[in-house]
């Protein structure tokens, strides 16, 4: 089956969008939409495809059955409305919406069009992660202790409507809520704005998931290189993964104890062998969009759904929150489907 697919916003993340998916055997590429003359025309020319300055126009006149919403922040509400309410499949950039209530909104109009909504967060489709995620069921490092992810960046001058935690932050919130595979229980966060006109550029965050698995966010756009690192600490080791050079690797507890009690702890930790788990590696864009595609045409499940979207959306609001009023709040995460203040347990 083929479907017909567009892109509005075609900037930094958007062209790449365009580029994977006239790739796709199963996809009739049918327009772009952005309002930078200059840049929808270069890939209209490159791709050969109809370029409007307008969504609502593309969205009339091409009829796609599919639509990518790479669009700044601020406006994927707006635009991801106007293509659900046409009864188009959408994939939203992450972070899903501006806020909580935005993300909300899109989820309830997705149910009432009966069509799939899914969020880009790209690293769930990393090889690395998807090597990983098994491993951790079967067991492999015992009881998870702690998930520690590094996402640092230089700063990125295109980006106005957002901070570093919305931005970057909401990456690791999805891939922590996944992999600790528990709601978080309470959170704390330190933010500051240094060099951004507007928003914070770095987060140093906290969050203890109920399971006891402890979360450590270290999220910045004030680095000169560019870091993408998780480490996942347990009884039986640790595994380190590197989102940008999809490489997965395992280093072994050597005393590992069958229970972590007194003695053991006495005993301690000792370095043992480190392996290179093989990853088969593939562009995380290009898995993203196929399992888009596949679910949009009823063939496989969303992997990333409008929920999973709204609490990473939600989770970078409180830590943002916490920063402000420089507190641990406590949290109730079976209240996500309301405003966000009531996530928030007053102790």
């Amino acid at each position: 089956m083929t479907v017909r697919a567009a892109v509005i916003g075609v900037g930094n993340i958007g062209r790449h969008h365009v580029r994977v998916l006239n790739q796709l055997p199963d996809v009739e590429f049918v327009g772009i939409a952005d309002p930078d003359a200059a840049r929808r025309d270069a890939l209209a020319r490159q791709f050969r495809v109809p370029a409007y300055a307008d969504g609502s126009v593309l969205l009339a006149r091409e009829r796609p059955e599919v639509v990518v919403v790479a669009a700044p922040t601020s406006l994927h509400r707006e635009i991801a409305e106007m293509a659900l309410t046409r009864g188009a499949h959408v994939l939203v950039e992450k972070p899903m919406a501006s806020s909580v209530a935005d993300a909300r909104a899109l989820i309830a109009l997705a149910a009432a069009s009966g069509v799939v909504l899914t969020v880009g967060h790209i690293e769930r489709f990393n090889p690395a992660i998807v090597e990983l995620q098994p491993r951790l069921v079967a067991g492999e490092i015992g009881r998870l202790f702690q998930v520690h992810s590094r996402r640092l960046s230089p700063f990125p001058s295109y980006i106005h409507d957002v901070g570093v935690v919305m931005d970057l932050a909401t990456h690791e919130l999805d891939l922590m809520a996944l992999l600790a595979g528990s709601p978080v229980d309470r959170l704390f966060a330190e933010t500051g704005r240094n060099v951004h006109a507007v928003h914070e550029d770095v987060l140093s965050g906290l969050l203890r998931f109920a399971s006891g698995v402890l979360g450590v966010l270290d999220v910045n756009w004030l680095s000169p290189v560019k870091v993408r690192e998780l480490r996942l600490t347990g009884e039986q080791g640790m595994f380190l993964v590197d989102y940008v050079a999809q490489d997965l690797f395992f280093f072994e507890n050597r005393i590992a104890p069958s229970r972590w009690d007194a003695m053991a702890l006495f005993r301690g930790v000792e370095e043992g062998n480190m392996v290179k788990i093989r990853v088969t590696k593939v562009e995380p864009l290009e898995a993203e969009l196929r399992a888009f595609v596949a679910a949009a045409t009823g063939r496989a499940p969303v992997v990333v759904t409008g929920m999973d979207g709204l609490r990473a959306v939600a989770l970078a609001e409180l830590l943002l929150e916490s920063g402000n009023r420089r507190s641990v709040l406590h949290v109730r995460e079976e209240a996500l489907r309301r405003d966000w203040r009531e996530l928030i347990e007053e102790t």
